[in-house]
């Protein structure tokens, strides 16, 4: 799939799951989780132990989804991208913008998704080519956050990651967000019962989907 179809695939999916977890295991269960419960996009975090591992596992058992994209966040360091793409990640997301990893997805044609949490810094991962930029840490400002990017950016997709939650996700896409990243509200903790993850995707699920249709 090309870095095109990947970003349309993102955008038309809406809600990516943000996995932390102790354990490859857990985390693969997670993943399987939100996926059951109808979210397609799935980042998990290289602050998993064995990221690349789990990655690995999880694109290996949607092989014949594609409708799931599968891929890594928190990517601090080229070595974090060579891994991660190496593990068959889709797509990559960092809570900030790094050169060196541009370049590796550069190199790989991959999507980079950086954070950035100023213009300045939204321009500078723009001129390393990037489709998609976080809007990080998206709590400390809100919605309103992204119609002030796209001012001078109004050619620019967002994602926005952090305070996202049920009651206010129609909020961000209202204010013209291309997908979110959500995470505790979603996902929970490492105690959270699978079952409710699973219940948690559908209600994210069922309330974008009905956006959507407005």
């Amino acid at each position: 799939m090309t870095k095109g179809a990947i970003l349309k695939q993102l955008g038309e999916s809406g809600i990516v799951a943000v996995i932390r977890a102790s354990t490859v295991e857990r985390s693969v269960e997670v993943a399987e989780a939100c996926v059951a419960g109808g979210v397609k996009g799935i980042e998990l975090t290289f602050t998993v132990p064995n990221a690349g591992q789990a990655i690995a596992k999880l694109v290996e058992e949607y092989a014949d989804r594609p409708d799931v994209l599968i891929g890594a966040g928190t990517v601090l360091s080229d070595y974090d991208a060579h891994e991660a793409i190496k593990a068959g990640a889709s797509f990559i997301v960092s809570a900030t913008f790094s050169e060196s990893v541009a370049a590796v997805c550069n190199a790989s044609g991959i999507n980079y998704v950086p954070g950035c949490f100023t213009p300045t810094e939204v321009y500078h991962a723009k001129t390393f080519g990037s489709d998609l930029i976080k809007v990080f840490p998206a709590g400390l400002v809100g919605p309103a956050v992204v119609k002030d990017f796209h001012g001078p950016f109004p050619d620019t997709d967002f994602m926005t990651t952090g305070g996202v939650s049920l009651d206010n996700l129609t909020d961000w896409f209202d204010a013209g967000v291309f997908a979110v990243g959500v995470g505790g509200s979603l996902v929970g903790n490492d105690q959270t019962d699978l079952t409710t993850i699973q219940s948690n995707a559908a209600k994210f699920t069922a309330k974008y989907q009905a956006w959507r249709a407005k």
